[in-house]
């Protein structure tokens, strides 16, 4: 281990380590129940793809062109989310993000704003897909 990496596991949480290297909602999903995508000032891209059971959030896949600190914060925002009711989803905000990763550096507390954007756009999403069902057969 060299002397950058190990100063960045010893500046950061274990949650932030633990959502900065996962990969496994890493995947582009088909006809998702909700989609939502934003790109930051700092031209990051967030995607999230929503797949709803009953009112209740299965799963969230995400798709990420950007830094470690977004890649944290939209899977925290995932993390956070699945198994929710879509309700409960809604109560996500950047602060909640924020404050479970614990050592996201305040210059980067965009990237847990563009992650919930992202994620709510998708709700959004999910919410239009309902109330005019012959949407949901298109593909974005």
């Amino acid at each position: 281990m060299d002397h950058h990496e190990q100063n960045f596991l010893e500046q950061h949480s274990d949650e932030y380590i633990e959502m900065a290297y996962s990969y496994e909602r890493l995947e582009r999903v088909e006809n998702p129940d909700g989609y939502g995508k934003r790109v930051g000032d700092c031209g990051d891209t967030v995607e999230m793809f929503l797949t709803i059971e009953e009112e209740t959030i299965k799963h969230v896949s995400i798709q990420i062109d950007g830094c470690m600190n977004t890649i944290a914060c939209a899977n925290t925002v995932a993390s956070m989310t699945e198994g929710r009711s879509l309700d409960e989803a809604w109560e996500v905000t950047p602060e909640k993000v924020a404050g479970y990763l614990k050592t996201l550096e305040e210059d980067h507390f965009h990237c847990a704003e563009l992650s919930v954007g992202a994620f709510f756009l998708a709700l959004n999403d999910h919410r239009q897909k309902t109330r005019n069902g012959w949407k949901k057969t298109y593909t974005h």
